[in-house]
């Protein structure tokens, strides 16, 4: 039975990335939730997709000071900004990606949650069965320096609320996954990877080279691997450590699921939101599947006769 993975929350139902969406996600039933984590200016740990404040997800309310020449915050880099600077922003009222309009539930006034504030929801709600997913949001613009502080810290905090056997350390930069490694072994390492990063010459891979990635002729979508590729994908996992391969869905194939197996890895696929390829998924034996519907996704397990992720009381 793949492990049903919220994705930013429960994205398609509450806003992504902040504690009502998680809270929310945990109400549902996940046996994990995923979200996102970057650097302030202030050395701070904050929940965000996008390395500047989107416009999609976040509305500026005020200055965090009188006359503060930062303001408006929406556009600038969190790395730009303070913790008080964003605290005052509404990541809740703002409408979703159109496609997930249709089922999704605004919570305005829902703040940028800090990594700590995270920490403390699990705990404070006993949901001590649920992995924490945190996915380190860089580029391979960031000097390593800024990398290894980011993970460091993550870790940090994690270790301080007790969290850190029940996390998971997610990266598309996979120099996030060395200094995790070096920080803290024994948290598990998810290598993300995509048709964008998974490419020669990649920047986002640490050093290693996509040898035998190629495009599927004849498909619309930006590529699967081949065979050789997919092999290759699992390798380069395993060569950088990683407990996880969690592909991108449209490269995800029987081939690479049975070559991660191959190479000891678990496979997580993202992000899919079709109950029939949810059902396609649970077929090939994936490990997880990470989903902004994870209500969708308790319904297609269920169907299959799968045991369930309890579900977190709400006070």
């Amino acid at each position: 039975m793949p492990e049903i993975h919220g994705h930013r929350g429960a994205r398609a139902l509450r806003p992504e990335n902040t504690l009502p969406g998680l809270a929310y996600a945990l109400a549902t039933g996940v046996d994990a939730i995923e979200f996102d984590v970057t650097l302030t200016a202030d050395g701070g740990l904050i929940l965000a997709h996008d390395l500047v404040v989107s416009e999609q997800t976040a509305l500026d309310t005020a200055p965090a000071t009188e006359g503060d020449p930062d303001f408006p915050y929406v556009g600038k880099p969190w790395t730009a900004l303070t913790l008080p600077q964003i605290a005052t922003l509404d990541a809740g009222g703002r409408r979703p990606v159109t496609s997930l309009e249709a089922t999704f539930e605004a919570v305005p006034g829902a703040g940028v949650p800090t990594l700590g504030q995270v920490c403390r929801l699990v705990t404070s709600l006993g949901a001590h069965w649920v992995t924490l997913a945190a996915e380190m949001k860089t580029n391979p613009r960031w000097p390593a320096a800024d990398v290894r502080r980011l993970t460091e810290a993550a870790l940090e905090t994690l270790a301080a609320h007790g969290l850190t056997s029940q996390a998971r350390i997610l990266a598309f930069d996979w120099r996030v996954l060395r200094a995790a490694e070096a920080a803290d072994p024994a948290v598990p390492r998810v290598a993300l990877v995509d048709p964008e990063t998974w490419v020669p010459g990649s920047a986002w891979l640490a050093g290693l080279d996509p040898a035998g990635y190629a495009p599927q002729p004849g498909r619309p979508q930006p590529g699967r691997p081949q065979p050789g590729g997919a092999v290759r994908c699992a390798a380069a996992g395993r060569e950088i450590g990683a407990a996880w391969l969690s592909p991108e869905d449209s490269m995800t194939s029987a081939d690479l699921v049975a070559a991660a197996q191959r190479e000891g890895l678990r496979t997580a696929v993202w992000t899919v939101n079709d109950p029939a390829r949810m059902a396609d998924l649970v077929e090939l034996k994936v490990d997880a599947i990470v989903t902004d519907r994870p209500d969708l996704l308790r319904q297609v397990l269920a169907d299959h006769g799968d045991k369930l992720p309890p579900r977190v009381p709400l006070p």
